[in-house]
């Protein structure tokens, strides 16, 4: 089985005494917490696909597809899911609408009208604006891509429920305004990916 490739996130003693020092609260968790792994996907094409089926259902949700998908459908690439019936690629798991969004991605990819590799040379807002052009591809998508296939350092989402939970939980508050998240959001600056990280971790404490 063509199972796809992954790796941690790359951080360490920089970043965990930057945020350390710029917010206690996160520091003493971080503390708490020890390191914590997060899985990325350097594959673009795998990376994306794994970030559609993960919108809007719950990362254990999220997992057990991707697991079915490997399984069933072999190859996460734009030459292997060109070839697969929509219904197949449904039938992991995932709504049909998904599923037609992710053949859709493959088959543009293996026409040449998509070119993912040029993500690797965009600034963050680039990344976002070009993968948001994409039919089926929200700003969370292409912040998920950011942080878990591009590893670029500084992205917490507003979009992201699980990354609000955390917040809320870290700092003790029953609700978040915007304001509230972008003060956060600037203190962790630049290495909010690792704030983010230790937020999801908290959001499921």
């Amino acid at each position: 089985m063509g199972m796809v490739a992954t790796k941690c996130f790359r951080y360490g003693k920089k970043e965990i005494e930057f945020l350390t020092q710029a917010d206690q609260a996160l520091g003493e968790a971080m503390k708490r917490l020890g390191m914590v792994e997060r899985t990325v996907i350097p594959d673009l094409f795998a990376a994306l696909v794994h970030a559609i089926v993960g919108q809007l259902i719950s990362a254990k949700a999220a997992q057990t597809v991707w697991e079915r998908m490997q399984s069933r459908l072999g190859e996460i690439t734009p030459h292997n899911l060109t070839m697969q019936p929509a219904e197949l690629i449904q039938q992991c798991g995932i709504t049909m609408k998904k599923a037609l969004v992710i053949k859709e991605i493959a088959t543009s990819i293996m026409k040449g009208t998509v070119r993912l590799q040029e993500l690797c040379e965009l600034s963050d807002a680039e990344v976002i604006k070009k993968l948001m052009s994409i039919n089926g591809v929200g700003r969370w998508t292409a912040e998920m891509m950011l942080i878990h296939s591009l590893e670029r350092p500084d992205v917490v989402s507003w979009g992201d429920v699980a990354i609000r939970r955390g917040m809320m939980k870290l700092y003790g508050l029953d609700a978040l305004t915007r304001d509230q998240f972008e003060a956060y959001r600037r203190t962790y600056s630049p290495y909010g990916s690792v704030a983010s990280i230790y937020l999801w971790r908290i959001s499921f404490e």
